[in-house]
């Protein structure tokens, strides 16, 4: 199938996020993403950190895509996001990873921040299936997409995993270098959800691992419980009562902690309690949390570009 958006002509003048920055990626220039012509992947594998439903007892089939379009200076994944590690690998080796993971018994395909190669996704996904492929595919996203790629990525993804990081566009430019991030995350959103409904809503296997559905994360951030409380609110006035999860995971990274200041310590009970009453608040019936205090590495796999490269003796 044709996708107007998400072709490799898409590279001339890349505009697949909504930063549209226009990057001649197809002629060797790099987006403000970090990402030029090559497909570039850090990590493929197993990851058993996400929520119940989406890594079970199995585990998740993840793969990171090098580089981001956004900028957050806390991120735990910089090496990857904003460091640009991987390995260039040959398009049609993604339909093989997915195919990999499904054999080591993966619940699902875990693609975690593509955006900036969505572009590949339909024909990956499409050979993948005709090679075998039946677990569900995830999208993993920070919220910061456009529409049009929303759109288009419909009949493709089975499970949106979507962050929402910000209420104030004015904290999304300070610690994500993006202008309009709550407009935006906010309308991609509404088309996940619009998409979701026309395919029938959720489902979920008699193991409770979902076939189908919706995850709306949300980071705690210390210092901004606040912004957390409004964010939940702009996620009920964009879906109602849609699955949340509200983590309080943050860990310092090691900028965060040269640079002092609220960002430089973990989430307090207080705010985290503060943020999860609201929810109970606003009425979200179905919500994740995270029991204990910040995790640090723990919900961080090592970028070693594990099951990347196709294994000498396969």
């Amino acid at each position: 199938m044709e996708h107007g958006l998400l072709t490799q002509n898409s590279l001339a003048a890349c505009e697949l996020c909504p930063r549209r920055c226009g990057a001649a990626r197809a002629a060797g220039k790099t987006g403000v993403c970090g990402a030029g012509s090559a497909l570039k992947l850090a990590r493929a594998a197993l990851h058993f950190w996400e929520e119940p439903p989406i890594s079970g007892e199995a585990g998740s089939g993840t793969v990171f895509f090098s580089g981001c379009p956004l900028k957050c200076v806390y991120c735990q994944n910089h090496e990857i996001s904003t460091g640009n590690f991987g390995i260039e690998v040959p398009p049609e080796r993604l339909a093989q990873i997915m195919l990999e993971l499904q054999d080591q018994g993966a619940l699902n395909i875990n693609l975690v921040t593509a955006t900036h190669y969505a572009h590949l996704l339909p024909e990956a996904i499409a050979t993948a299936r005709a090679r075998g492929l039946v677990i569900p595919i995830v999208y993993n996203t920070s919220g910061y997409e456009r529409v049009e790629a929303v759109r288009e990525l419909d009949d493709l993804v089975d499970i949106w995993l979507t962050d929402f990081k910000y209420a104030d566009a004015e904290l999304g430019r300070a610690l994500s270098h993006v202008p309009d991030y709550p407009s935006v995350a906010q309308s991609a959103l509404i088309e996940m959800a619009r998409q979701l409904k026309r395919h029938g809503g959720g489902a979920t296997r008699a193991d409770g691992a979902w076939m189908r559905g919706i995850i709306v994360r949300h980071l705690v951030l210390p210092g901004h419980a606040e912004d957390s409380c409004r964010v939940l609110d702009l996620i009920w006035d964009a879906v109602g009562d849609v699955p949340i999860s509200v983590m309080n995971q943050y860990t310092p990274n090691a900028a965060m902690r040269a640079a002092g200041g609220d960002l430089a310590r973990a989430v307090t009970e207080d705010e985290y309690e503060l943020v999860l009453d609201h929810a109970d608040e606003l009425g979200f019936s179905q919500m994740f949390w995270q029991e204990g205090g910040a995790v640090d590495e723990s919900f961080t796999p090592p970028f070693d570009t594990t099951g990347v490269l196709v294994r000498a003796d396969a």
